[in-house]
């Protein structure tokens, strides 16, 4: 990509795989510091060996277990006692897969823990230096789910449509400070969360996960998944100046195609 973040600093949540991984390659091949989070020590360490250095760059990793608040709350806030980001990118892993007849109100408190009060809290440390500075990008990963909910994501149904509905009044308060809040809601990508996620349907509808992978497929118009750097070019364009008018809106991707709003 034509796109130049030389100098730039970026917080990457998930990156350990999937989608979080090609996002963190994509910011530095594009020239940032990428400092990861994931709760896997070795993957972020074998992914800081092979990331580029060229234009300057210097790569970091956090330990962390987002499902875990208040360890994560110690961990990122003295991050941020020594450290400043430009960009962020606000992703976690998911919760539990399970209607809504299977949750109770305990679960929605995890999930509400994981997916909304982790992004929040990291958004506000994160935002004393973007505004003292006059520019910042934050870009959360949320999910299509949030415009027609599926059934069988019940806890990712209801709190990832808390983000992007707490994304867009932010995105507002801190436009003028040259701050750009985002949504990607994420369709149908290669990882193996999806892989999971097939595995569980698989097994619901008495089918096997070659089959709903397969009816997957058929349901995006470029008849295919989409791949995890496909959708980190687009993460990488909102994190630059390119797209310093971009700001409030909710993307939908899907196998690799932006979807129309």
């Amino acid at each position: 990509m034509d796109i130049s973040l030389k100098g730039k600093k970026a917080l990457v949540g998930g990156s350990s795989g999937g989608i979080g991984k090609a996002i963190a390659r994509q910011l530095a091949e594009s020239g940032a510091s990428v400092t990861l989070m994931s709760r896997s020590k070795d993957k972020m360490i074998s992914i800081i060996e092979n990331l580029p250095t060229n234009l300057g760059q210097e790569h970091q990793y956090l330990v962390v277990d987002f499902k875990d608040y208040q360890a994560y709350k110690v961990i990122i806030l003295n991050y941020f006692k020594k450290n400043t980001i430009d960009i962020l990118i606000n992703n976690t892993q998911g919760p539990e897969a399970g209607g809504a007849l299977e949750k109770n109100v305990d679960d929605y408190q995890t999930a509400f823990d994981l997916l909304f009060k982790s992004v929040v809290l990291t958004t506000e440390f994160a935002l004393k230096h973007m505004r003292q500075q006059g520019w910042g990008r934050i870009v959360n990963l949320a999910s299509i789910s949030v415009k027609e909910p599926l059934n069988y994501l019940a806890l990712s149904n209801s709190i990832r449509a808390a983000v992007v509905a707490w994304a867009k009044s932010l995105s507002i308060d801190v436009a003028q400070d040259g701050i750009t809040v985002n949504n990607v809601l994420t369709g149908y990508f290669d990882t193996e969360r999806i892989a999971q996620l097939n595995a569980k349907k698989a097994e619901k509808l008495g089918v096997t996960a070659s089959e709903v992978r397969s009816i997957m497929e058929n349901n995006v118009p470029t008849k295919r998944i989409g791949k995890p750097e496909e959708y980190a070019y687009l993460v990488t364009f909102l994190a630059s100046e390119k797209a310093a008018y971009i700001t409030g809106t909710n993307i939908p991707i899907d196998g690799g195609l932006l979807k129309s709003m």
